[in-house]
């Protein structure tokens, strides 16, 4: 596979244009005037890292997009003047042309559209509402899958390079069987004298390295195996997108409509960390984007009309999304006049969905605003009008098999909620043992873990409770229900993980804990039966199904149901021979290039994302050398440099600044702070970086 140089910029660079685009949004709230520091400040931040990354990797076109978004904050950095509604359309306009040039980057070897800084596609000049919302793509839901796949198959050949190292662990403790066997023959042969005894302790002391050899491999092979495990479930999580990614579309889309409708509209959202799968996430935010354009023409009065009503001048439209069970729940909500059920009941007498003078309530006109192609809207227009936004939220909850339910209160707004099942769905679970099964429960559930002895194993087991927290709660063994047959407690106490379930709270008894683990959870097969404890299936690091247990059902199986001890485990890591460099750089693309350079180099390399970061880490461990970003957030490069100056432990350790900062002033305080060397971004050469770091630590 060809070297991607640009493997890292790429998700740098989406995550940094998503928050510029979303914090540019955000400008357009109802902040009183606008004039609020710290979102500026924070956009600052972002396109200057993106400017800086942009300039590592010679994506000139994208840093200088990223300089002018900063031109045009600058002004507004002190919070002092507001950010005005054409600067806001100007950063908006350079946004779309950083999601252009970054979207067209592809991996060596993909099909590119065209190359960043020939022809690439501009951005339109000036915002142009009307027919941005006509023909806005549903979402920008993306997912790059030869990363993951690649990392899914090292994954599963390093777990397959250890199958022989646990079947070592077999051989060993025969081994030490075998010379505890040959210890007794001697001694019952010669005694403790003579050859024999000697002979004995020699083999006596083999089978105790045996054993301790054993026990070494079969705790080593069990952490590698949970992390191995865990990088799993985290590169298949990145296979869902998060839902972050539609939500900023859908704010735009928001935006754009109340400009083309002339109206003041505020967005708000909830759910953007919850990951989704990319298939179910894209129809949804197609059938949302009508939905929100929806809300803007229809539901929110002009300005005049919400003063007239008492309401405030700027209309609200919000989308929450969360996760109910194994199903996604999508609610977009608008504070307008709501529905015109006088219109919707003479359009439905109209086409003869209702007989005139019969009586149809309001959820009736609903099923039909939702099922007849209705309009309510006076005029057909670049925004809606024609109908087909209740029908498309339709289309898509009878395609994914869900439900979709509208609930309206004239005057007050509308309701729309799209409830839809989830093919698959990331969260972070708890790996348990219990009766020889491993198992995961999702972590959010969890509120404790509490070690038990025998004697209190063996007392919840009889009683079927346990005390906790000044509260007897209902206690379940959990290898009761994965193995109904077994009906004794296993011997030795227990781990009683305390979760909660709604409103109740139970204690689940398993025999070990191994740790936490991201998951992506897949629905159980239609035809393989399980109990309502089990809610799904993850794939372990063999690629082997691990049930997903259903907090619900164990709540409701502790009622039915009555039934052991925690292994703490530790492995000690070895320090390297030598101390590795610290690379301390807030942007993404930087610290992976730099690590790259310094470990094909020979050097052993640390990471840390900030000065804050960095200066914790040494609390730990000795560094060879520092290599600092200037601009970051919190405390700068300058700072950390001459913090560490006047740590009588730290000062013997050299830094290295580099930082997009090329003038003379720049170079001249990083010298005055400590700084060893000073090398700007844009300038980058790796020879020289390679160069300073020999002449201050040596050869690796």
């Amino acid at each position: 596979m060809a070297r991607d140089p640009l493997r890292y910029f790429r998700i740098e660079a989406r995550e940094l244009v998503d928050q510029l685009s979303q914090g540019v949004l955000d400008l357009t709230g109802d902040g009183g005037d606008g004039a609020d520091r710290e979102p500026v400040a924070r956009l600052l931040r972002h396109a200057h890292t993106l400017k800086g990354a942009a300039r590592v990797v010679r994506q000139r076109d994208i840093a200088d997009a990223a300089h002018e978004v900063e031109e045009l904050l600058v002004a507004h950095r002190d919070g002092a003047v507001p950010v005005p509604p054409e600067t806001v359309g100007a950063l908006l306009t350079l946004t779309d042309r950083l999601t252009i040039l970054v979207g067209a980057l592809r991996p060596p070897g993909a099909d590119a559209p065209q190359a960043p800084g020939m022809d690439a596609p501009q951005a339109p000049e000036a915002p142009a509402p009307a027919a941005a919302a006509e023909s806005a793509p549903a979402a920008p839901v993306r997912g790059d899958s030869a990363d993951i796949d690649e990392l899914l198959d090292a994954v599963g050949e390093a777990h397959a390079r250890f199958a022989p190292l646990r079947r070592q662990v077999a051989t060993v403790d025969r081994a030490r069987r075998a010379a505890d066997a040959i210890t007794e023959q001697l001694r019952i042969r010669g005694g403790h004298d003579g050859a024999d005894g000697r002979s004995a302790a020699m083999v006596t002391r083999l089978a105790a390295d045996l054993t301790a050899l054993g026990r070494q491999l079969t705790e080593t092979v069990e952490q590698v195996e949970r992390e191995l495990d865990d990088i799993r479930g985290r590169a298949e999580r990145l296979r869902l997108v998060p839902v972050v990614t539609v939500l900023t579309t859908l704010h735009r889309a928001v935006y754009d409509a109340a400009a083309a409708e002339g109206k003041k509209v505020v967005f708000d959202s909830g759910g953007g960390d919850l990951r989704l799968d990319p298939h179910v996430l894209s129809l949804a935010a197609g059938a949302l984007l009508h939905v929100v354009r929806n809300a803007v023409s229809h539901g929110v009065e002009t300005e005049p009309e919400r003063l007239a009503a008492g309401k405030p001048a700027a209309g609200r439209v919000s989308v929450e999304v969360h996760r109910r069970g194994t199903n996604a729940a999508f609610r977009c909500r608008d504070d307008g006049r709501g529905f015109d059920l006088g219109a919707v009941r003479a359009q439905a007498e109209a086409r003869g969905l209702v007989t005139s003078g019969a009586e149809a309530d309001v959820r009736e006109l609903m099923r039909l605003l939702m099922h007849g192609g209705i309009s309510t809207a006076g005029e057909v227009t670049g925004i809606s009008g024609r109908g087909i936004g209740l029908d498309a939220v339709r289309d898509v909850a009878e395609q994914l098999g869900g439900e979709v339910s509208v609930s309206t209160d004239p005057g007050r707004g509308t309701t729309v909620e799209l409830v839809v099942p989830l093919s698959l769905v990331s969260l972070s679970g708890l790996v348990v043992e219990a009766a020889g099964t491993l198992a995961s429960l999702p972590l959010d559930t969890v509120r404790t873990c509490v070690l038990l002895g025998a004697v209190e194993a063996a007392a919840a087991v009889a009683a079927g409770a346990l005390a906790h927290d000044g509260q007897v709660i209902a206690y379940l063994p959990l290898a009761r229900v994965l193995v109904p047959a077994q009906r004794q407690a296993a011997a030795g106490g227990a781990v009683a993980v305390i979760l909660t379930a709604g409103e109740r709270t139970v204690a689940v008894g398993v025999d070990r804990l191994l740790g936490t683990s991201a998951l992506v959870v897949r629905p159980l097969p239609d035809l393989a039966p399980a109990g309502a404890v089990v809610s799904g299936l993850s794939i372990d690091a063999e690629g082997n199904p691990r049930i997903v247990l259903d907090p619900h059902g164990l709540a409701a199986a502790a009622g039915r149901v009555a039934g052991g001890g925690a292994e703490g485990d530790g492995t000690e890591a070895s320090a390297p021979a030598r101390d590795p460099i610290l690379v301390v750089d807030d942007s993404l693309t930087t610290r992976m290039l730099e690590r790259s350079i310094l470990e094909s180099a020979g050097y052993q390399v640390e990471l840390a994302a900030s000065a804050e970061e960095a200066l914790e880490r040494v609390k730990s461990r000795r560094y060879a050398l520092f290599l600092v970003d200037i601009d970051m957030p919190g405390m700068d490069g300058f700072t950390f440099v001459t913090v560490t100056r006047a740590d009588p432990v730290l000062r013997g350790t050299p830094a290295i600044l580099v930082s997009s900062r090329a003038s003379a002033e720049d170079r001249r305080r990083g010298a005055e702070a400590g700084a060893s060397a000073y090398m700007v971004k844009s300038e980058f050469d790796q020879e020289e970086l390679l160069g300073h770091i020999r002449e201050l630590v040596g050869a690796p």
